[in-house]
């Protein structure tokens, strides 16, 4: 296929303002951009956005998650502490569908820039604001992390071994991307609903409501029973067993889920004792959750009297749900990965860099997004944005950047 016969893909010809910072509004930027939004990443002059310093330095001088993250943007450098810049930024957002920004509440206020002004001056326009806690109630002015976001949603309670300190859960940042998720989805329903009626909105997205969304039935299970959920460690036997992580004899580690009886009589068959299966010991599973200790004892045996990949392929015979715990070096020899093209490598101009990065998701069948660019360097689209967007000349532009504005 050509790219003159491609489709367009499904965001073509919406323009989004990312003027926020490090991971979770910009991530909302970033997946609008692989569907086709022309993004206009906005920074400060001096420094740029902080995300340029997270990570791992690459050849370039910023670091591989900006390359990985800012991808398909167009840099522009605009000071908003700077009258003239606030003009500048305005008539930027005249031109645009979607703005993305996670100051304190209160901070474009101060700035001129709150979301009376700039609906009064875009009626159709569509703001995402990222908050730790949200633009209301009594913690809105308190800063926001994911690390703390976890803590307060409810999970980092949750991770780690019984009675032992809670661990992070999974990465200090994916409160971040999960509330860059939810952003996105507000604004793709925010434009639906411009669609209808030509009126845009703002989108109030708080990192602890985005982590507490997804404790499945710790609320009702407190509200009902008054049930705390604890820390379980490898295995959370709750609701099924063998449910858990589960060492190998390689000093490697598999999860295995059982969430039902048939399940169970496939991990039975799959270690050789299907009579494990039958009602009279462990075939039930509520028999397996009051012997859980010892259900579970069982399989971390087996597990760890075979590899990890005899483990694996006794498991996958029987279809019994099972995987490997994939760290990073696994994830690159993952035949699934490599078949889903879940890993692109993309050149850094300029640097003879190649970057391998993940692909995009969710894989449309008819407009899949696409990879264009990695994170762009501090202000490489100003001048190209400027006389494009808003017709300035040369001496327009070099006036401003005298002044210290762009």
């Amino acid at each position: 296929m050509t790219a003159e016969s491609a489709p367009a893909l499904p965001l073509a010809g919406i323009r989004v303002i990312d003027v926020a910072t490090v991971i979770a509004a910009p991530y909302c930027a970033t997946l609008l951009g692989e569907f086709g939004a022309d993004v206009l990443k906005v920074e400060h002059p001096v420094g740029g956005d902080a995300l340029r310093r997270f990570g791992t330095p690459s050849q370039r001088g910023d670091t591989l998650t900006w390359l990985s993250e800012a991808r398909n943007k167009r840099s522009v450098t605009i000071d908003l502490h700077r009258p003239e810049g606030v003009a500048v930024f305005k008539q930027l957002i005249a031109q645009s569908d979607v703005l993305c920004e996670n100051f304190r509440p209160g901070t474009l206020e101060k700035w001129g820039l709150g979301w009376e002004v700039l609906h009064e001056l875009n009626p159709g326009l569509i703001m995402l604001r990222v908050t730790g806690y949200g633009q209301t109630g009594p913690y809105k002015d308190r800063p926001g992390f994911a690390r703390v976001a976890h803590a307060v949603g409810g999970i980092a309670y949750l991770a780690g071994m019984p009675r032992g300190t809670p661990v992070t859960p999974g990465s200090t940042t994916l409160g971040d991307y999960m509330t860059g998720l939810y952003g996105c989805l507000g604004v793709l329903l925010a434009l639906r609903h411009r669609d209808r009626t030509g009126q845009g909105q703002y989108v109030d997205a708080a990192l602890y409501e985005s982590v507490f969304r997804c404790t499945d039935e710790l609320a009702p299970a407190y509200g009902m029973y008054g049930i705390v959920r604890e820390r379980h460690g490898p295995s959370h036997n709750d609701f099924a067993c063998p449910h858990g992580h589960f060492p190998t004899k390689d000093g490697k580690w598999v999860a295995i889920s059982c969430a039902t009886d048939k399940l169970f009589a496939r991990l039975a068959l799959a270690m050789g004792r299907p009579e494990l299966a039958s009602s009279s010991t462990y075939g039930e599973q509520k028999t397996r959750l009051e012997h859980r200790h010892d259900v579970n004892e069982i399989v971390r045996d087996w597990c760890g009297s075979l590899t990890r990949d005899e483990v694996l392929d006794r498991c996958y015979e029987t279809g019994t749900p099972a995987g490997p715990l994939n760290n990073i070096a696994d994830i690159f020899g993952d035949r699934q990965f490599h078949a889903r093209r879940n890993l692109m490598a993309v050149d850094v101009p300029d640097t003879g860099e190649t970057v391998i990065v993940p692909s995009t998701i969710p894989k449309l069948s008819e407009t899949p997004g696409s990879l264009r660019s990695l994170g762009p360097k501090l202000g490489e689209h100003t001048t190209e944005v400027l006389t494009e967007l808003l017709g300035m000349d040369e001496q327009q532009i070099a006036e401003l950047r005298q002044k210290r504005v762009i």
